[in-house]
């Protein structure tokens, strides 16, 4: 079992004295009974989310184009206006259905590249604009024929670090399956060190939702998987942890450091459905954002390397999703062909 996380130790790294090989570490699948997960993506589902979607990253909204995206076969884009506030929209051009992720901003206009037509976020020939929501990391918009639930003025967004004491970086990929494999994927914690033995060592589930005897993990395992894990640094360098994953919304899980290194940092993610591909498949787009945070005097020196290690966390989170995606990817597979034994 591995030693619990300390909320502080003196050094942020610590040394496996005892290393088990993967080959030799405690098999988890009598832990991660297939209805525990079910039951978890259930409950999951039947949350609202207000018709909200996540569309992209908060520093992609740019000056000089739009952030564009598709839910549901949808195309919406998004960009700020002149005076600072952000419009969305459908991407397809009412006049003859141009592309207008295909086409500039100019002084907060929107302006279609076919025939100029220009928009400045409010309603204009045909063109209606949507809700939109920046929650300083990620933008969302509201598409509620799509969601088909009672709207919310704003998203459900999870508790962050503050923004002056934390570093965000946001990892985007596209999978062939439903936000649901997404979303049972991450309720999954069982499989990290053996899918993932790259990053996650000494990995035990010790709080479940609902509890099953054995959880520790405080308030949040009455709703969530509490896992004390150690991150893989180098060789026999980890980092050990105590994280709870839950879920805010139907795409939406959240894993939040609540001991060791980086207390209070959270990696969440959310699942986007994008529409059909040319064979009829499901796509979903993940959007994950992880907020880093550290009470350390030293993190603050990493804030000024923001963007080195923005591209650390994301390369680290790409890895992890190539993985993961083809996780969701088969179960969603198996699921449309009814061999899915979960």
């Amino acid at each position: 079992m591995p030693r619990r996380p300390q909320d502080r130790g003196r050094y942020p790294l610590s040394l496996r004295r005892h290393p088990v090989r993967w080959d030799q570490q405690r098999p988890t699948w009598r832990q991660a009974r297939p209805a525990v997960i079910a039951e978890a993506l259930k409950r999951a589902q039947a949350r609202p989310s207000g018709n909200w979607f996540v569309v992209g990253a908060s520093r992609d909204v740019r000056g000089d184009r739009p952030l564009s995206g598709t839910v549901a076969g949808q195309e919406v884009v998004v960009w700020r206006t002149a005076d600072g506030r952000l419009a969305a929209g459908p991407g397809v051009c009412p006049h003859l259905g141009a592309p207008l992720a295909d086409s500039p901003v100019r002084c907060g206009t929107l302006v279609c590249h076919w025939h100029g037509l220009a928009l400045d976020g409010a309603p204009f020939a045909g063109w209606e604009p949507l809700p939109v929501h920046d929650d300083g990391v990620l933008v969302w918009v509201r598409l509620d024929p799509v969601g088909g639930e009672a709207p919310l003025d704003a998203p459900v967004v999870p508790p962050r670090p503050e923004p002056a004491r934390s570093v965000a970086a946001v990892y985007t990929g596209v999978g062939v399956c439903e936000p649901e494999d997404v979303v049972a994927n991450r309720l999954d914690p069982w499989h990290g060190a053996w899918f993932h033995p790259y990053s996650f060592v000494d990995l035990t589930v010790v709080g479940t939702p609902g509890g099953d005897g054995t959880d520790q993990g405080g308030a949040d395992a009455d709703d969530g998987f509490t896992v004390d894990v150690s991150f893989k640094v180098a060789g026999r360098l980890v980092v050990p942890v105590r994280a709870v994953f839950t879920t805010p919304g139907p795409r939406t899980v959240v894993m939040r450091i609540t001991e060791g290194e980086g207390r209070g940092s959270v990696v969440e993610t959310h699942a986007t459905p994008l529409g059909p591909d040319e064979r009829g498949r499901p796509r979903t787009t993940v959007v994950e954002a992880v907020v880093a945070s550290s009470e350390r005097p030293g993190f603050a020196v990493a804030r000024r390397m923001a963007p080195v290690l923005r591209r650390f966390m994301e390369a680290t989170a790409g890895r992890l999703w190539r993985d993961d995606l083809a996780y969701a990817e088969r179960r969603w597979q198996l699921r449309s062909t009814g061999r899915f034994p979960g």
